[in-house]
């Protein structure tokens, strides 16, 4: 097939060159706020150096693919895409890269057979140049909307192809984006490859000038289930045997403020009921812990070792990396980032692993996936109303697992033509 997003040759506009020219310019005060990043242990001194362009590993012999994806949930979402080009292409290593520390150790539980993760260098000249020397990618892959302009301009200067895939830009986005529309244009046209995770985004990617987008689908309901400690799950599933347990994922302080009285509803009913709870940002923790002692949720805190007990109704998961050890122990799973103003979390990741999903009314960063699942019986909406929330928690439980296994069965083969035509990029690169 033709790769031909590029639009004719033609000189960069003012932004993209305004950028590319303060880099070097900019690359003192980088270094300066990496070291304050890290005075306030925001980076992981171990690490640190990845973000300066000096590679902590060694690059694997042969072919290499780096995808890069900001964050935890992005990065776990391009698993199956490399799963399929691993089987179209089993000589293939990858690079993920993504910018989050938080995400850096549950990536390295979950990361593919042959692929390393690495921090993403900094937009400066010097760290990009380290970068690529050492790595050396056969193919660049980007993904959703985490875009460095200088290091794919980098990129490209060496020869090296580029794609974007499940890329994502609601109206929001493009709102904020249309003032450097310039930028993004000629940004866009170093891409040999575009795809949209849905038709919106492909037309606002149009707005902003990319040439010819691809609708396509997103990556994340073609989940990889999420990794575990075999030896854990065995000891918690007999510590909570007889227990009903509720999952409540990603959840923001608009959520806990319906969720907890509903919760307490269902509590009052059920002594054997458990709420686990994860929050987005376990760095909540003690926010968390005054509003359970308000509601009158007793409650034992994961990260201090605490087991529950036959008398503790909440257990606080303020840690990283175990969602999947929480979604196998549950029966239901509330996904949290619905109730309020943040257009709601990844639900797949729950849906993989046979579990039914229960939310709020705001999904709009997860429209379309929230819509197959509505279809196919595995989502229940719920208004921000403690007593609808309760009501649907304590619903009869029907079996969702064939219905889970068939939609992420048909999400992964329609990954395939996706798979195919960035293995086609590659050619014979090494």
């Amino acid at each position: 097939m033709p790769f031909a997003n590029d639009q004719s040759p033609k000189a960069d506009g003012w932004q993209l060159r305004l950028w590319l020219w303060l880099r070097p310019l900019l690359q003192p005060m980088m270094r300066r706020i990496l070291r304050r990043r890290l005075a306030q242990g925001r980076e992981d001194p171990q690490r640190m150096g990845e973000k300066l362009g000096q590679a902590t590993l060694p690059r694997p012999p042969g072919r290499l693919v780096w995808l890069h994806a900001v964050g935890l949930g992005e990065v776990m979402a391009l698993r199956p895409l490399i799963a399929q080009m691993q089987a179209d292409a089993p000589d293939l290593r990858f690079l993920i890269t993504s910018t989050a520390r938080s995400s850096a150790g549950v990536i390295g539980q979950n990361l593919p057979e042959g692929a390393v993760h690495q921090f993403l260098p900094l937009d400066g000249p010097e760290f990009g140049a380290r970068f690529l020397d050492h790595w050396q990618p056969s193919l660049s892959v980007w993904s959703e909307q985490d875009l460095w302009p200088g290091l794919i301009c980098d990129t490209a200067r060496r020869g090296i192809p580029l794609a974007w895939v499940n890329a994502r830009m609601n109206d929001a986005s493009l709102k904020k984006r249309r003032r450097m529309r310039g930028l993004y244009r000629d940004v866009m046209a170093r891409f040999a490859l575009v795809e949209a995770q849905d038709a919106r985004s492909a037309a606002n990617l149009r707005k902003l000038g990319a040439a010819f987008p691809r609708e396509g689908q997103s990556l994340k309901p073609a989940a990889e289930p999420l990794g575990v400690d075999k030896a854990a799950l065995t000891t918690l599933q007999a510590a909570l045997a007889g227990r009903s347990i509720i999952i409540a994922a990603s959840t923001h302080p608009a959520d806990e403020a319906v969720l907890f009285p509903a919760f307490r509803e269902i509590a009052a009913r059920d002594p054997a009921a458990l709420l686990i709870l994860a929050p987005r940002l376990p760095a909540r923790a003690n926010e968390i812990a005054a509003a359970l002692d308000a509601a009158g949720l007793s409650h034992a805190w994961r990260s201090l070792g605490a087991t529950p007990t036959p008398a503790t109704r909440v257990w606080l998961a303020d840690t990283f990396g175990e969602l999947g050890l929480w979604y196998r122990l549950a029966e239901r799973a509330f996904i949290g980032g619905a109730m309020g103003e943040t257009g709601g979390h990844n639900p797949w990741e729950a849906v993989c692993l046979g579990l039914p999903v229960i939310h709020g009314p705001n999904v709009a960063n997860f429209a379309r996936d929230y819509a197959e699942l509505h279809a196919a019986g595995l989502a229940t909406e719920v208004p921000p109303d403690p007593v609808a929330l309760s009501a649907a928690l304590a619903a009869p439980l029907t079996d969702a697992s064939a219905k889970a296994e068939t939609l992420v069965s048909e999400a992964r083969a329609a990954l395939q033509p996706l798979a195919a035509d960035l293995v086609a990029l590659i050619g014979d690169r090494t």
